[in-house]
């Protein structure tokens, strides 16, 4: 497991646990989370940095910026056209050429807007930024994504925030499957559970805030999904017993009667 390092880009990462860093209860929290979570890669919404004075920040000032990968997004943004604008903004601000394109179409349901996120992604691939496309769990769009020249892939477990976990293992396996980039599962994780099995779908990480930062114990939290992520992606590369309709017992009849050792024995 020591050796499992992938990347995204040029960029090889060891952990696969992307952390967000809002909502957390205080800045002090917020750091003991990303410590034991081995986070290499912090997001957060450009929307809530002070881009006139990056450094200052009080979002970023507590962390190291050469200790991590940002990734800022576009939380907020409705059009393409905004989320190209919040990306520019942030990469002349010296934050990252790293951008997770975040486009609702809803706010109540914060859902992604397909055409827009595509839209959006073609524009900043050719403008050199490193893109991470936030979208739904469709393998279509996922690949429409990919070809536009997307960095990884970035489906939705479930609505954000909302904790439900997974609501679709099928369609996350059928992405991971004929994604040739990395796919990160993004939104919608509640428990170490879901983590896990985002990691035994094939996924190569997982990206959250909520869970972490509004669990009673953020940093106990940060530690369980953590090993989570650890334990989903060693279960994947071990290989599970395939599924069956009926029992198959593991010492079986004939492994239970005693055969006589000579033909002498009655």
């Amino acid at each position: 497991m020591n050796q499992d390092t992938w990347r995204i880009g040029n960029h090889e990462m060891s952990s696969r646990f992307f952390l967000g860093t809002g909502l957390f209860p205080s800045p002090f929290v917020q750091n003991e989370a990303i410590a034991v979570s081995g986070a290499e890669v912090l997001t957060f919404a450009i929307r809530r940095v002070n881009l006139d004075a990056v450094e200052d920040d009080s979002i970023l000032q507590h962390v190291e910026p050469e200790a991590f990968q940002f990734l800022p997004n576009t939380s907020g943004a409705r059009t393409a056209d905004e989320a190209v604008r919040i990306a520019r903004l942030a990469r002349a601000s010296g934050l990252s050429d790293w951008v997770k394109v975040e486009i609702s179409a809803s706010e109540r349901t914060l859902l992604p807007d397909p055409i827009e996120t595509l839209r959006a992604t073609e524009i900043l691939v050719k403008e050199g930024f490193t893109v991470l496309p936030y979208i739904s769990d469709d393998p279509v769009i996922c690949r429409k994504l990919e070809e536009a020249g997307a960095a990884a892939i970035m489906p939705g477990g479930a609505p954000i925030g909302t904790g439900l976990g997974i609501l679709n293992p099928y369609n996350i396996s059928l992405i991971v499957e004929e994604a040739s980039v990395p796919v990160i599962v993004d939104a919608g994780l509640g428990t170490a559970s879901d983590a896990a099995l985002a990691l035994e779908l094939g996924a190569s990480a997982v990206l959250m805030n909520t869970p972490v930062a509004k669990a009673k114990d953020p940093v106990g939290m940060a530690l369980a999904m953590k090993l989570a992520i650890e334990a989903g992606r060693l279960t994947y590369l071990s290989g599970r017993v395939p599924k069956k309709q009926y029992a198959s017992a593991s010492s079986g009849l004939e492994a239970m009667v005693s055969r006589p050792s000579s033909p002498d024995v009655l």
